[in-house]
């Protein structure tokens, strides 16, 4: 029930912010349209058209937004929360379309220069424009960023360099004005490279959401933690965490316990990990394997260890397991990113413990370094 008003109030926040700036971005290419016409210039009304763009952005937002909030169903039922990263992909490419506008406009502009005619009232309107973008920016993507919006966080960062686009183009005819030096179309030429720059940024950034990107560190440390908490657990490994959409995680991890728990001690324990990593951090944890250890003076876990830690690049080892009876050893090693043939590390580690227990059936499961 907290979870669904959680996502219900982060809906009606993104609802009522991009609304709020669909509102002043038609505002904002009205007025410039408007002046841009009057003043014969076509870097402002290049800067309204690129006002539409912002609104339209937002509308997207919203869209994509209400879709996100759709509840799970048959054929999706981790929901629709990833429709986020789409249509933050989308803004980003309305920024560069803008960009790219802006950007040939410019260039017309100066093989093809034509007069224009600045009034006070039009360089005062151009001022307040900008006011009101710098202040719909800061609005927009501190918004985002409190409530892990891409969409907003993306609009707000577009708003931001609206603004000094605005800034270049009130310069240039500032200077057009009083010194009757026409400039404007290189200023605007300079800045929407800029723009461009912010686009592809934006979309490299989406791209990597929805390729999968390493969860945040202290999200995975805060797991960690609450999991370690618990009286029956020795160690915590193995988390591997996904997004389904922004503050919609889903995860699994491995945890060390005293072999001598009974199934229903582990169950109950289970649960009670589940529910308080629910609690604390919003992070649903979908399985909880496990690793059993007979105690810490382990003398032949003691040796292997020992053996591991001349691997400069073995950031850890768990899931220690010997059976001395029937003579088999498993436990898994966490290989660091910098190596280039990790199988090929893994073979050498092998190798080592092998020549060192030779009677020993071994095995040894290379894991990835999913989390910090």
């Amino acid at each position: 029930m907290q979870e669904t008003e959680e996502i219900a109030n982060r809906e009606a926040t993104v609802v009522r912010t991009s609304i709020t700036a669909i509102i002043a971005n038609i505002g904002l290419a009205s007025m410039k349209a408007i002046v841009g016409t009057a003043a014969n210039s076509v870097a402002i009304t290049t800067d309204a058209v690129n006002n539409l763009s912002d609104a339209m952005s937002s509308i997207i937002t919203i869209v994509g937004t209400k879709l996100a909030g759709k509840r799970p169903d048959r054929k999706h039922p981790f929901g629709y929360g990833r429709i986020e990263f789409l249509t933050a992909m989308i803004i980003a490419f309305i920024v560069l379309y803008a960009g790219v506008t802006a950007f040939m406009e410019s260039i017309r502009k100066i093989i093809s220069p034509e007069p224009s005619d600045y009034s006070t009232v039009a360089l005062v309107l151009l001022a307040a424009g900008i006011l009101v973008k710098i202040f719909l920016g800061r609005y927009v993507k501190g918004t985002g960023e409190k409530i892990n919006s891409d969409s907003l966080i993306a609009s707000g960062a577009d708003a931001m360099n609206d603004a000094i686009l605005s800034s270049a183009v009130l310069l240039s005819a500032l200077i057009s004005r009083f010194s009757g030096l026409s400039l404007e179309a290189w200023f605007s030429a300079v800045l929407s490279v800029f723009i461009l720059k912010s686009g592809i940024e934006m979309l490299k950034g989406t791209l990597s959401d929805i390729l999968g990107t390493r969860a945040d560190a202290e999200l995975t440390k805060k797991v960690r933690q609450v999991v370690t908490m618990d009286p029956d657990v020795h160690g915590a490994y193995d988390l591997f965490l996904d997004s389904f959409g922004p503050e919609h995680w889903r995860g699994s991890l491995h945890v060390e316990i005293s072999e001598t728990m009974t199934a229903h001690e582990i169950d109950v324990m289970t649960r009670r990990i589940t529910m308080n990593v629910l609690k604390e951090t919003g992070v649903l944890l979908t399985a909880i394997g496990i690793y059993s250890v007979s105690g810490p003076e382990n003398p032949i876990r003691n040796d292997v260890s020992e053996l591991i830690k001349k691997y400069d690049e073995v950031l850890q080892m768990h899931g220690f397991f010997a059976d001395e009876e029937n003579k088999y050893m498993s436990f898994d090693v966490v290989i660091s990113w910098k190596e280039k043939d990790p199988q090929a590390y893994c073979r050498r580690i092998y190798d080592d413990v092998k020549s060192h227990y030779p009677d020993y059936d071994l095995h040894i499961q290379r894991d990835t370094d999913m989390s910090d």
